[in-house]
């Protein structure tokens, strides 16, 4: 059985140690059966607090965030509602009343 590469830095040097898996060039450990289990298109995004944020969840923003670009400010406790989950940098695309569509780092708001 060959093993799996390492699915932190692709190593090919992966090693068992017992039930663990090893990679010995980022020192990182994994489980054959929680490699099974998870998928990696499936992302988890958590807010501030540490709750699991979905599509169509309703958030508020912990912080007063500058819109690049102009002058307008998103102030602290805005709530934004029905986000949509996103890939990259900025995770949370969605519409805020008043300033219009635009994307937001979900370590910047707090699920309700």
């Amino acid at each position: 059985m060959a093993l799996p590469n390492c699915p932190k830095c692709n190593s090919e040097y992966t090693y068992e140690d017992g039930s663990l898996l090893i990679c010995p060039e980022c020192a990182h450990e994994w489980s054959l059966d929680a490699e099974a289990d998870q998928s990696e298109d499936e992302k988890v995004i958590k807010d501030a607090n540490g709750n699991v944020l979905q599509d169509g969840d309703t958030v508020t923003v912990i912080k007063d965030l500058k819109v690049k670009g102009s002058s307008l400010v998103v102030k602290i406790g805005t709530k934004v509602k029905n986000i949509r989950l996103v890939d990259g940098d900025h995770d949370i695309d969605c519409k805020i009343d008043g300033i219009g569509a635009m994307k937001l780092k979900s370590e910047f708001v707090k699920k309700m």
